[in-house]
Parts: structure tokens; sequence; C-alpha cells
């Protein structure tokens, strides 16, 4: 797309003058929390070196020190030109720091955040001067069950599911110049139905006296589609752009489709009179995702999925991809082994991840990492992180479902506790309330409460059992009056609903080729086991003529877990053409 620059971090609302912070900065621990005190943000201490974004527990790191510490502190120089400064703001930007961030720069307290998962920004304008400037960032992270965490384990060695800890900065640093009068933020709602884009900007602007407009210009592979203006009122305005155009295609819309993605570049320009202001590229996809009678519609087809669980793990870099090529590459392996989908488990991806998911038309379902206690404060942080998150990846076309909620985690008494299922319910509704039309999955894998898809975990070994539990249930299922997989119902008291779709969205998970380790069930001898094995559960989900779609555990080896189809390096432990042909086998995805 236009808006690509290779390594931008956001290149759903991208602009040309930024700066890349990665590299090696200055590193301290603080295990007695008194730097603070001591005025490190000035003081810095004698430091080691660490190299950003990847965390200290990280071999790239420079540092791969695996211990738990709970304050951590970073300091880097970094240049400004007079040209970013003339007329302009200058905004540091973090994709991810874990857990609560406090910044500094040349001494001045510039802001602090609060979650490891979704990005933010802090102006800090008035803190830097035209030449060398010092910036220095504490990084406050624990072991509390409360804070949402995702798969970062809460004692002191992994164990279960739960890995080596995250600490700091984990994703990309950087600076921005923006103009004085910019544009802030964009959400973009296709409405297939009538072929128009919904489009609503919020912009910043110092003097709303004067009039402001904004310019959106559409193009497809580089035809003009439509050129629009609106008048900015109180910082915000609203666009319906047609997208309506033969010249494009004899239908008059490109569609978004797994198998073709069809994406439209967008331009952005804000105007005061005639006068540019400010620019910024985008692009966005035409395709439309809902629930009617028991089946997931992709742009008004039945569409069955056929997906994979990706913890999004590196054995050398922990939850930090090592690069942008390394997420490309999984995505193709993913595709090459013939899923149309990926579970990004626990784990809000690099938005670089997403924008080539849009681009080679791979579908996601984004998760919410998990908290594992129950409480006000728990509560509360989880509603504001996830609010986040959705609105910082709502534009992307690839992701079809939001998932809140796993396995009960941090919920563990929802099926009986009302305080728990109101909890539930009120990020499902604050979900839909942001995005009316993706549907939401509340409490994957079973004791849903208010859901619109309803999902199974099932880790059933033989395909003759697993096709045995489920043929002819689904009126049984439905009413919450039998448990799959024999000890959690699928619905929590109260819930049960018929005519959902019905997603095994977690199964598999056979242990194979890694020296120590584990997985759900038998570990297989060797390959000729392994497909056999595969093979048989597969094609028994995909038996189940209730069933919508499947995700198998997993994409690759994780620490401890040695159930993944590639291994802890994401290479390939089974031929991908053979776990194609059996996912592609006997099964029409919908188009």
């Amino acid at each position: 797309m236009k808006a690509y620059s290779k390594n931008y971090p956001r290149p759903q609302f991208a602009r040309q003058s930024w700066q890349n912070l990665n590299g090696v900065w200055d590193f301290a621990f603080d295990d007695e929390n008194s730097g603070e005190k001591k005025q490190w943000y000035r003081f810095f201490p004698k430091a080691r070196e660490i190299t950003v974004p990847f965390t200290y527990e990280t071999e790239r790191s420079g540092i791969h020190e695996e211990d738990i510490h709970e304050n951590v502190w970073y300091r880097r120089a970094f240049s400004v030109g007079e040209q970013d400064l003339d007329g302009k703001d200058l905004f540091l930007r973090f994709e991810g720091c874990d857990y609560r961030t406090k910044v500094w720069v040349n001494g001045n307290y510039a802001g602090c955040h609060t979650g490891g998962y979704a990005r933010f920004s802090f102006r800090i304008t008035d803190f830097v001067t035209p030449g060398e400037n010092e910036m220095v960032v504490k990084a406050e992270d624990t072991l509390d069950e409360q804070q949402p965490r995702g798969k970062q384990r809460w004692r002191k060695y992994s164990y279960g599911c739960w890995y080596v800890q995250t600490t700091g900065i984990w994703k990309t640093v950087w600076l921005e110049s923006v103009p004085k009068n910019h544009i802030e933020s964009l959400k973009m709602r296709p409405d297939l139905e009538n072929r128009r884009l919904e489009l609503t900007a919020d912009v910043m602007v110092r003097n709303f006296a004067e009039e402001f407009q904004l310019e959106a210009e559409v193009t497809f592979r580089g035809k003009p589609v439509t050129v629009q203006r609106a008048r900015v009122l109180n910082g915000r305005l609203s666009l319906s752009l047609s997208v309506d155009s033969t010249d494009t295609d004899e239908w008059g819309v490109k569609i978004w489709w797994p198998g073709e993605p069809n994406l439209y570049d967008l331009r952005l320009v804000l105007l005061r009179g005639e006068e540019k202001q400010d620019e910024v590229l985008s692009y966005f996809g035409m395709r439309d995702i809902r629930v009617s009678n028991g089946q997931i519609l992709l742009n008004g087809v039945p569409f069955y999925q056929r997906l994979v669980l990706d913890q999004g793990y590196w054995k050398e870099t922990g939850l930090t991809p090592p690069d942008e090529q390394a997420m490309i590459d999984d995505i193709d392996a993913i595709q090459s082994m013939g899923y149309n989908g990926v579970r990004k488990h626990q784990k809000v991806e690099d938005e670089r991840f997403l924008y080539w998911c849009d681009v080679k038309g791979l579908l996601v379902w984004s998760e919410a990492p998990a908290a594992y206690r129950f409480s006000d404060e728990a509560v509360q942080s989880f509603v504001t992180q996830w609010m986040e998150i959705v609105r910082q990846n709502y534009n992307h076309p690839s992701i079809i479902v939001w998932t809140p909620f796993n396995e009960s985690w941090g919920i563990r008494e929802v099926r009986t506790v009302r305080a728990q299922q109101h909890f539930t319910e009120a990020v499902y509704h604050l979900t839909k309330a942001f995005d009316r039309d993706r549907p939401a999955i509340v409490n994957d894998g079973w004791e849903h409460t208010v859901s619109d898809i309803l999902t199974i975990h099932d880790y059933e070994e033989q395909g003759k059992v697993l096709f045995g539990r489920y043929q002819g249930r689904e009126d049984d299922i439905a009413g919450g009056r039998f448990s799959p997989n024999g000890s959690r119902m699928p619905f929590a008291q109260g819930f049960a609903r018929a005519g959902l779709p019905v997603i095994i969205s977690e199964f598999g998970g056979i242990a194979f080729d890694g020296p120590t380790g584990w997985g759900y069930g038998h570990r297989v001898a060797d390959r000729e086991e392994f497909l056999k094995r595969f093979s048989d559960i597969t094609t028994a989900v995909k038996k189940i003529p209730y069933v919508c779609g499947y995700c198998y555990t997993q994409l690759t080896d994780v620490q401890q877990e040695v159930n993944g189809l590639l291994d802890e390096d994401h290479r390939p432990k089974i031929d991908c053409a053979a776990i194609r042909a059996i996912n592609e086998e006997n099964r029409d995805e919908g188009r």
C-alpha cells in the first residue's frame, strides 16, 4: 500500500517525518525502587547496555537474565532538528512497554502510561531543543495477578503454559514530528451493503475560530475512486465516502477476501483554507463480517474458518518479533499449511503483523491478555486497557473477531457468580458499542455469558471419540445441558442460547520433536504418527455438521511447550504441504 514504509510502526496511519529510537540504550535494574528518589532521570547511575526493543529477559537484549526485576530504567540521547520543531509538535511514541511506564525528557516529567500491550504517546515539544536531548524511561512491572499479563508467568519459574515474563520496552520506540494543526486519529467503518466507507476523524487545531477542512482521497491501485471534503467542527468530523466505481470493478466495489485481499489507498489532507497543514496516508478494506442463523458470514457468505493458534513467541526475543521479516515469514507459513486465519492468543501483536495480514489476506482473532484474579482493581485495569486495544486495531480488515476473555482466566467463578458475569457482559457491550459489526466471544472455550459465537476447547486425541462426542448433541450443547470436555459447561448459568455458530477454537496440541516439554495427550514418536493423528482429529472436527470452523493448537513450540507445527526457531517440523492437504480436504470454506 502507498502508506507502507518498511519498519514504520503504524502503517495504517503514516507520515514521513519520524525517527526510529530502537538500538542500544543505557539500562539499569532498580531492585530497591530508589531511582526516583535519587533522581535517576537527572543523574543516571553507571549502567549496562540493552538493545531495545528486546527485554532484559531475552538473548537479543544483550543481557538475557530471567530473574524478576520489578523496576528497570532506560536512557538514551536523541537529536532533534530545527525543522522538527518549527511550527510542529514532537511526539515520543511507544508501541508497547510493560507494565507502568514513566518518561522524563531532559529531566522533565513527560507522562505515565499503565498497561503492557497498548501503544501510547507523549507530547514532548516543550521539553526539547534543537540538537542533542536525553530521555529516561522507568518501567514498573510486578507479578500481580490483577494485572493483565497474558501468558507471562506470575511465579518465579515458568510452569504449565505460562512463560518467562516480559518487563519494560518490548516494541518499537520512535519520534514523530507533526504539524501543530494535525490529524489525531481515524476510525474507518466499511459499509459494504451501501458501498461506502464511514470515516470519522479527530483533529487537533490551535484556533477553532479558523476554518479547517479534511480532504479524503480514495484510490485503488492508482485509479481514482473518490475525493471529498468535510469541515472540521470542534476538532471532529465525519465523512461518508462512496467507493462505488465501475472504473475499478465491474460490480462497483473491490471486496476484501482472504483469497483476494483487495485494499484501497486513502490519503487524508488537513487544510486551513487551501493551505495544507497535515497529510496522513492510510488504507482500508471493504468487507462485512456478521453472524446469522448459526453461521459466520464473511461478505454475506458462510465462511468455514481454519485457524491456527499463535502465541507470538520467539526463542531469542520472547514476545518481541526479531524483525518485520519474521512476522511475514510466519504469515507465509500459516497460509502454506492451508490455514485461512490465526487466533493471536493472549497477545496484542505488532501492528506491522496486522498490516501484512491485511495485505496477504489472513483472518485474525484479536484477543485480550488475561489477568488472573478478579477484583475491583482488575476490572478497572482490564476495561481501560482492553478498550485501548480495540480502538488501536479497529481499522484492520483482517481482524474479524474480538475475544476479551479466555477459559475463565481472571473470572474463575463466572459460571455462578453474578458479579463476574456482569463484568463479562459489560465488556461485551462496551466492545459492541465501539464496534457494532465484529462478533465478540466472551470467555473463549467454555462458560460463555453473552457471546456472538459459542467456542469450545477439546484436546481429545482420538478422532472417533471426538466425533462421537459431538454428533447429534447440538441442541444439548446450545441448551447448556452437555459438557463436551467433561468438566466445564459451554455456558455460565442462565446464559444458554441456541442458534450461535459453534467453533472448536482449541484442539490438537500434539507434542512432537522436542528434547523435553509437553503437549496435549500422548507424545507422538515420529512424523508419520503425527500426521496420522493430526489427520484423524482434524477430519473428525470437519465432519461435525454444525461446527463452522476450528483452531489448531498451535503454530510454534513455546519454551516448555513442544506442540507446535513449527519449532521454537519457527522452522517447520512437518511438511507444510502435508498439513495443507489435510486442512483443505473435503471442506468448502465458503467461496
